[in-house]
């Protein structure tokens, strides 16, 4: 009965969750809604605490505020009684978060810009926030997915947004001077991102950014097509006429590289063993998750694995230093 109970609710937050991202999405695409990144910022800290909410009651971890006396636990309640549930910051800094480091500090930055705006009036914000959200809202559908399967996920219902403003390279306003950014906006964000670690400002996961890239074509049968993912390199990309998405080279690595790199700073009895018990243990080789690529029947892992391994070695910092 208590199993059917807890897995019920489960559900429930995984359902709350999903419909608080969608809603997040669809505001933010709606032409007609002004107050676009504000809204879905206050969306999706809500869709991601439920989530991580269910994770937790998946795992069984307790994510509700208490003392301890004794061996006993005194639980934190509102005025009408209900228990406090972990906030979403909570929720990150737990040591059972699963999350890598690029995605919860994609997180700490919203949450971080939702206080700021919860205290002082903002205007259009939008476009100098645009990659964090866009990545925000591809981690969310790539954790949903890997915590309770792909059923769950959003991918197909996130859609390109089209605009109407055409796409500037020669872009005057830079984001510390641009004067529509409020001067709290502007000093949390330049605060935020000087403390950042290098390796997080340049993951995906912490901003998602597209190099569009104009060209000039006379290639027919192209006239229906908004978008075409080429290789910037091939000779296609001399002839198409509407808009490249520049694919950049990731890189690979193979495991020994990898462990190397853990033993250099500082991991050193993180070997082999335990490199393949981490990918197997998270499914590490699943296409879907991204993680590598297999090349003439070697497996490499892309920058993205390093960071979850580093992540695992300073969780477990006892065990393999």
């Amino acid at each position: 009965m208590r199993n059917r109970q807890m897995k019920s609710i489960k559900n429930e937050l995984i359902k709350k969750s999903r419909e608080a991202m969608l809603t997040a999405v669809q505001v933010y695409n709606n032409p007609q809604v002004n107050f676009k990144s504000e809204t879905f910022i206050t969306l999706v800290v809500i869709a991601w605490t439920y989530l991580m909410h269910s994770y937790y009651r998946s795992k069984r971890i307790d994510y509700r505020y208490f003392d301890t006396k004794g061996t006993r636990k005194k639980y934190h309640r509102t005025k009408k009684g209900a228990f406090k549930h972990w906030e979403l910051e909570r929720c990150i800094n737990c040591d059972d978060c699963p999350l890598d480091s690029a995605t919860k500090n994609n997180l700490r930055f919203l949450i971080g810009i939702r206080h700021e705006i919860e205290h002082q009036m903002t205007n259009k914000i939008d476009e100098f926030l645009s990659a964090k959200l866009q990545a925000c809202a591809m981690n969310y559908d790539y954790y949903l997915t890997t915590f309770f399967g792909d059923k769950y996920g959003v991918s197909k219902e996130l859609t390109l947004s089209i605009q109407f403003s055409a796409v500037n390279p020669q872009q005057e306003e830079q984001l510390v001077d641009n004067p529509r950014l409020t001067t709290n906006v502007k000093n949390f964000i330049a605060t935020f991102e000087n403390d950042l670690p290098d390796a997080d400002k340049l993951n995906s996961r912490y901003a998602y950014r597209i190099l569009y890239v104009p060209i000039n074509a006379k290639r027919e049968g192209q006239a229906d097509r908004v978008v075409e993912f080429i290789k910037p390199d091939s000779e296609l990309a001399g002839e198409i006429e509407r808009v490249l998405i520049k694919e950049t080279e990731k890189n690979k690595y193979i495991p020994s590289e990898i462990i190397t790199m853990m033993q250099n700073e500082g991991f050193s009895k993180f070997k082999m063993g335990a490199h393949i018990d981490l990918w197997k243990t998270l499914d590490g080789r699943n296409p879907n998750k991204h993680l590598g690529v297999k090349v003439s029947k070697t497996w490499y892992w892309y920058d993205s694995w390093v960071v979850i391994v580093r992540n695992h070695c300073q969780e477990n910092r006892t065990k393999y230093q």
